[in-house]
């Protein structure tokens, strides 16, 4: 079954394969940009602050945009941007407060990200980025323009898309002792000097099982790799969850290219047939590419 994508939040399953660690920078891959920056203000203790803003993300405006009543928190504030030249931050005004990650705010955040994306290259923030006033955002923005700018050219026209590759383990460990000549002719002694049951067996046949899936699913994530290797710009891998779970990345792909993407998303996955599960999401702003660290200290009254 070949892997489905859905519309925003664009979530499929199907069937692909295994995904290593290392495989896919052997290809290419291109490194997060970092970029921190701290802003200092003077004023009230924050227990004195009623109102604040939080960012979203930047984008690359010279006018001024709104973008609706979308803002977190539930009280429906207006989306706007605040500009330092030709960036912007996309900001809604709430009270200084440390955001629970709740569901619910969780998706008032990609919500009004998702809304951007419509029509703007955004770079988000990490959810519950919070500042005083859009002065103190100026100042930021100032203090980073040329590296926001840079990690705004990188981005343009680029989306991300995830990948969650998984597998029966039991399915896969009973190939291996059928299909693997060494546990095979181990098991086999085993059973002809009666030792299965015996410790020492059981953990030296187990390191050999565990050795052996590593391989196979190596080999597998390699296939998959070649398969996408020419539809995408950078992959980032992510930590796997679980024993089932062999590959966690995430794609950088040209907006362009989104559907020879999906095309070899599918023809990966039919190779594999029933194999491998695929979980395939997006597409989302890059994330996993992407990492802007913005940070307010309270300086010293003048």
């Amino acid at each position: 079954m070949s892997p489905s994508k859905t519309a925003k939040k664009k979530a499929g399953t199907g069937t692909a394969r295994p995904k290593k660690e290392a495989a896919w920078k052997e290809v290419h891959s291109l490194q997060p940009v970092d970029v921190p920056a701290v802003a200092q203000f003077n004023g009230q203790p924050q227990s004195q602050q009623q109102e604040g803003r939080y960012v979203y993300g930047v984008i690359e405006a010279r006018d001024n945009v709104s973008f609706g009543k979308i803002g977190i928190g539930g009280m429906g504030e207006n989306v706007y941007s605040v500009h330092h030249g030709d960036v912007a931050a996309v900001v809604s005004k709430t009270p200084v407060f440390i955001f629970d990650p709740t569901r619910e705010n969780a998706l008032a955040h990609e919500h009004v990200i998702e809304t951007v994306m419509k029509t703007n290259t955004i770079i988000p923030m990490s959810f519950g980025t919070v500042f005083r006033t859009d002065d103190d955002i100026r100042e930021v923005l100032k203090s980073i323009y040329p590296s926001l700018k840079d990690v705004l050219k990188q981005m343009a026209n680029k989306l991300e898309f995830g990948l969650k590759v998984t597998w029966d383990r039991d399915r896969i460990v009973e190939e291996l002792k059928r299909e693997n000549e060494e546990i095979h002719r181990f098991q086999h002694e085993l059973t002809r000097k009666h030792l299965q049951s015996t410790y020492f067996a059981r953990m030296q046949l187990g390191r050999m099982i565990d050795k052996a899936l590593s391989e196979r699913a190596a080999e597998v994530v390699r296939e998959i790799y070649d398969g996408l290797r020419t539809v995408c710009v950078a992959s980032r891998d992510n930590k796997v969850i679980g024993d089932k779970m062999i590959m966690n990345a995430a794609f950088l792909i040209q907006k362009d290219k989104e559907s020879e993407f999906d095309a070899a998303v599918n023809a990966v996955a039919q190779k594999f047939g029933d194999r491998l599960n695929f979980k395939y999401t997006g597409p989302w702003p890059p994330y996993n590419f992407v990492n802007i660290r913005l940070k307010l200290e309270r300086g010293t009254a003048s």
